[in-house]
């Protein structure tokens, strides 16, 4: 695939890496690349001020006044726009699409430079023990998949945590009883395995299977397999509901027991009420001394399979299984006592659940509708039509959940100890200029929409309040040291962006549609946004965490 093609079919001219750094004038300056008349926001949280930046090689050589006699083989005036540390997305799912579309288009033009994925499952384990891998995956562990990425190439820096989904499948595969002590042991050892090569700690999203069966003292001795390394404990709680008070306080505990950290993934609520108690319960254990943090995107939606609005008993054995229990009139009339229940609670309403995306062409219609919308266009009551759509697709349909509420996001994104994370992996478009068909607005515009909207739209957060959270503290919470600061001698993660018109372009209806705003992204000293035009670059690396051990 020519990513050349690829890009002028959606207007975006590419730059050829080679050209990327120009050479000027008789002989090459102190600098590789100078970035001048720049309103300067290094990550800190520290007052923007006007200065310049200077890059040598991979890493940041310069950052202070604009003094004179600073050359450069390549100097950019930045024209007051801000200059920030480059963006780390602290929630990705990008391990596999970014070797199918390494140029990380929906990311890049983001300002995003890093991810951290690894939510549910991982890149590794990704076979059953003893198992030969497929050709097409052919690591044998962390570090082999991480040398995998670098020689094939990416746009952006990756790191992981190991997924309890990935090690409990490998071990176990999708059986529903708790693990023996012994199959405990396997997972200690895999996971010790991709700490010792990197791995920022153990993610688990409890409300996918298999995950959702391990028990709170489980999680307990498997997370403490990652705390020798400086690992920790990143979750998608067990609920985001009614529940989610109790699911916080299993978090706390979690990380109180097991020594470590803990990150809540896209913290969120469905009232105001409900986040100013979750958010006191955290302040009072990080009071206690115990590390808890949360990241968060800024939409009052979320998205995953139409299948996870079904309670757990009914999704056991895979998607197979789900498709042959929904055909049992028993099993549908349980179901929909269940989901009344919740709907009554403002929990899995059938009038604020649409239909996103879906794999069989003959269902496609229904995409972008409510499930009340479909009932009607089917003649059916709308959880039987959720039930037949997921039997017609045989389960792979997503779905847009508006359940939560914007007071609640507001006041969580003002909480000094929440990053940004936006729960979607990188894409980029296909051999003929063409996104995939559907995704989430998350995807294409969550650090454009906080800068835009919340920064300087509503002024719910201040710019250098908002950078922080993208920058150093998403950095410091997973152990990375030499990124999310603009400072001598840290990588040379760099994102250039105008403050007075970066917004997000995506919509549900249209979710896959670029941001605008950012003007250039350096990824370890190389462009791969330049004046607004995606490159053929792929200068990014691995991420490894402070645990990582070169040879073992």
């Amino acid at each position: 695939m020519r990513i050349t093609r690829v890009l002028s079919a959606l207007a975006i001219t590419l730059t050829a890496a080679c050209a990327s750094v120009p050479t000027g004038g008789a002989g090459s300056g102190r600098y590789d690349v100078l970035i001048t008349n720049a309103r300067i926001v290094d990550g800190t949280g520290n007052p923007w001020y006007r200065g310049s930046v200077a890059t040598i090689g991979d890493r940041i050589a310069y950052v202070g006044p604009s003094v004179p006699g600073l050359t450069a083989r390549r100097i950019i005036d930045a024209g007051g726009q801000v200059v920030a540390p480059g963006f780390i997305d602290m929630l990705g799912h990008s391990e596999y699409t970014i070797l199918r579309g390494p140029h990380a288009v929906s990311k890049i033009t983001q300002g995003i430079t890093s991810e951290v994925t690894g939510e549910v499952s991982s890149a590794w384990p990704q076979l059953a023990l003893g198992e030969q891998p497929n050709p097409k995956y052919p690591w044998r562990s962390l570090g082999e998949y991480f040398g995998y990425l670098e020689k094939n190439g990416t746009a952006i820096n990756l790191g992981t945590y190991v997924g309890t989904s990935s090690v409990r499948e490998a071990v176990m595969g999708e059986v529903t009883r708790h693990p023996t002590g012994d199959e405990m042991k396997q997972m200690g050892a895999l996971i010790d395995s991709a700490m010792r090569d990197g791995a920022f700690g153990v993610g688990t999203g409890l409300i996918y299977l298999p995950s959702t069966f391990f028990s709170t003292e489980e999680l307990i001795a498997l997370t403490k397999y990652a705390t020798p390394y400086r690992g920790g404990y990143a979750t998608h709680m067990r609920s985001e509901g009614a529940g989610l008070l109790d699911a916080v306080r299993e978090t706390i505990r979690i990380a109180a027991e097991a020594g470590t950290w803990a990150e809540i993934r896209h913290i969120k609520s469905r009232s105001l009420e409900q986040m100013t108690q979750a958010v006191a319960l955290i302040d009072s254990a990080r009071r206690a001394g115990i590390d808890i943090t949360a990241d968060q995107y800024p939409y009052i939606a979320s998205g995953t399979g139409l299948a996870a609005m079904l309670n757990t008993w009914v999704q056991e054995g895979g998607q197979d299984s789900l498709v042959m229990r929904l055909r049992d009139p028993a099993v549908r009339s349980r179901l929909k006592a269940e989901l009344g229940a919740d709907s009554a609670q403002g929990i899995r309403t059938a009038a604020r659940t649409m239909i996103n995306e879906v794999a069989s062409d003959s269902l496609k219609l229904y995409q972008g509708k409510f499930l009340t919308e479909v009932g009607k266009m089917r003649g059916q009551d709308a959880y039987d039509a959720a039930f037949d759509l997921l039997i017609g697709d045989r389960g792979r349909t997503s779905a847009i959940y508006f359940s939560f509420n914007e007071d609640a996001l507001r006041y969580a994104m003002k909480q000094p100890w929440v990053s940004v994370g936006q729960d979607a992996g990188a894409v980029s478009p296909d051999s003929t200029g063409k996104w995939r068909e559907r995704g989430h607005p998350r995807g294409f515009g969550t650090f454009p929409r906080i800068l835009g909207r919340y920064v300087r739209q509503d002024s719910v957060i201040s710019l250098e309040f908002a950078i922080r959270k993208m920058t150093s503290l998403a950095a410091q919470r997973v152990g990375i040291s030499d990124r999310g600061l603009l400072k001598p001698g840290m990588y040379a993660d760099i994102t250039v962006f105008d403050p007075t018109t970066i917004i997000d372009r995506a919509t549900f209806e249209e979710p896959s549609q670029l941001a605008t705003g950012v003007s250039y992204v350096f990824v370890n000293g190389v462009p791969v946004v330049d004046n607004g035009q995606v490159t053929a670059a792929l200068p990014g690396r691995a991420l490894r965490g402070p645990g990582y051990k070169p040879a073992h």
